[in-house]
């Protein structure tokens, strides 16, 4: 099974939160996940990225692809992708 790393949105219409998960690929968006590793908020300012880096680094050591929007996240908070 593929493991992805990918966002899960959250919040209220118009007013999108998300939380940085690590799910089957197979998995609805906003489905099952198999653990929540951070949070994002784009709206708020500046836009709030809070990532657990240990379980980041964890799971991407364990051959969970991150999805380019996360992966561009993860550049952001300085955690090295492979």
């Amino acid at each position: 099974m593929a493991v992805r790393i990918r966002l899960r949105r959250m919040g209220t219409t118009k007013r999108p939160a998300y939380r940085v998960v690590v799910a089957e690929g197979r998995a609805p968006r906003d489905g099952r996940f198999i653990e929540a590793i951070g949070i994002y908020n784009p709206l708020s300012d500046p836009p709030l990225l809070q990532i657990d880096r240990d379980r980041a680094a964890d799971w991407l050591r364990k051959g969970a692809q991150p999805s380019n929007t996360v992966r561009q996240l993860f550049v952001k908070a300085g955690i090295a992708t492979t």
